[in-house]
């Protein structure tokens, strides 16, 4: 089968990108297409793939890829499909599903999110803007929007990552989706992986990942400049210089981590702290499968992967905050230290397990197979992996 894969960007290797890799096993002569490529950061994990990017792709636009979104129709229509493919398959939560088809091939678009900028988030993110561009950005988001309902039906069949995600598309697209969980890699459910340290003996909180506006991370920040308690930040994003600026000597920020160090850090954590509303959100399920427990923020996507349950912390992952305030964090942290010792590492690890990558391959495959119509061309394919 000739294979194309459309990811909206390969700009940091997140989980977005870790669904494409597991993709490839499946399809690894697949030609993947992308309206940003940043080899340095991406090209050890894809390997001899072919990644063919879009006219925006040079140094200067990809270093101002989140601010430069009124140009992405431009990139998604400069990168014309290179052959007749038979299948299509778009990562979208940019505009990756809107390339232009050559042919009848069918498209299977596996959502992480209908695009935040334009639809549920919007003002989100013009909350972190100068006055004086707001105007201009709204212009712009809105821009991005009718593109991308132009787009919607471009595609045969929706996948999303979530539940969350499936009743967006539902809710902003109109559309049916099926839900397949993002891929969690199986290699670090071991018990090697998994804490033996008493919570109680630990050092700190932890967060990791983009430090971007949604992301809520300045939550974190308010919280511990007041608690005084140790918290290390693990990642990069817009939101950092001005984050540490404002931040006590009891926060760390670390900057970005290769995983052997962020898996250090993990092992010595009290709890991940996830403040924000995610889409699915992988982290907590990477942190929880070596056994560390979990405080989110009680919205989005956390909802389906973290367990919290009071009367039985021992067949829990951790607990929810209901506000996004400094009070409602506060009193949760607190509620953690009283139980935080009855928490169970391999109750926790167990849990997560239920998102490996293999279980996204069975499901993935399925989907694939439905839409395409030929269980034994891709059978054959998927078995000789």
């Amino acid at each position: 089968m000739k294979v194309a894969i459309i990811h909206y960007w390969f700009i940091t290797w997140r989980g977005g990108e870790k669904v494409v890799k597991s993709l490839l096993k499946f399809f690894p002569d697949a030609d993947i297409y992308s309206l940003f490529y940043d080899k340095d950061s991406c090209e050890q994990h894809l390997g001899n793939h072919k990644v063919i990017s879009s006219v925006l792709n040079n140094k200067i636009l990809r270093s101002k890829y989140q601010k430069i979104f009124p140009l992405y129709p431009l990139g998604i229509n400069s990168m014309k499909l290179r052959d007749k493919y038979d299948l299509i398959i778009s990562s979208e939560s940019g505009p990756a599903k809107g390339i232009q088809l050559n042919n009848n091939a069918p498209h299977l678009c596996y959502i992480h999110t209908p695009m935040r900028y334009c639809w549920g988030f919007m003002n989100d993110y013009l909350l972190t803007m100068n006055p004086v561009l707001k105007p201009f950005a709204r212009l712009g988001f809105e821009y991005l929007k009718k593109y991308d309902i132009s787009t919607i039906d471009n595609v045969d069949k929706y996948v999303a990552n979530s539940e969350n995600v499936k009743n967006r598309v539902k809710k902003y697209y109109n559309k049916n989706a099926s839900v397949v969980y993002p891929p969690i890699d199986r290699n670090i459910f071991t018990k090697e992986n998994l804490v033996t340290t008493k919570i109680s003996n630990r050092e700190y909180y932890l967060s990791f990942g983009a430090i971007t506006p949604y992301k809520n991370i300045n939550l974190l920040v308010d919280t511990f400049n007041a608690n005084g308690k140790r918290l290390i930040i693990i990642g990069d994003g817009s939101e950092r210089q001005k984050l540490i600026a404002k931040a006590n000597n009891n926060i760390f920020f670390t900057g970005s981590l290769e995983w052997n160090d962020i898996r250090k850090h993990i092992m010595n954590a009290k709890a991940l702290l996830f403040p924000g509303e995610e889409d699915f959100g992988m982290v907590p399920l990477e942190v929880m499968a070596h056994g560390v427990p979990v405080i989110a923020y009680g919205k989005g996507g956390a909802l389906e992967t973290v367990v919290e349950n009071m009367n039985a912390p021992e067949e829990s992952t951790g607990l929810f905050f209901k506000d996004s305030s400094v009070e409602s964090l506060q009193k949760v942290i607190e509620q953690f230290e009283i139980i935080q010792q009855a928490f169970s590492p391999e109750w926790i690890q167990n849990h997560a397990r239920q998102f490996g990558d293999d279980i996204f391959e069975e499901k993935i495959t399925k989907e694939i197979q439905q839409l395409m119509g030929n269980c034994s061309i891709l059978s054959k394919n998927t078995g000789s992996q």
